[in-house]
């Protein structure tokens, strides 16, 4: 999963959180995430063009790190 931007990403299916750590070391939990979303950013050849277009600002969202 290599990126410039996404460290590393997880998702949990139960509750459709998106969690996202940052290669700036910043954590951040998204919101009613629909798994496609997720799917599809682990697919993007670029995870920070897909996080900008898809994500960001799109879904509510905690920094918790």
């Amino acid at each position: 999963m290599p990126s410039s931007v996404i460290k590393y990403m997880d998702y949990n299916e139960g509750n459709s959180i998106l969690k996202i750590t940052f290669q700036t070391g910043a954590v951040y939990l998204y919101y009613d995430v629909p798994e496609m979303i997720y799917i599809g950013l682990r697919q993007a050849r670029s995870k920070g063009k897909y996080f900008n277009r898809y994500i960001a600002q799109q879904y509510p969202f905690d920094r918790v790190g």
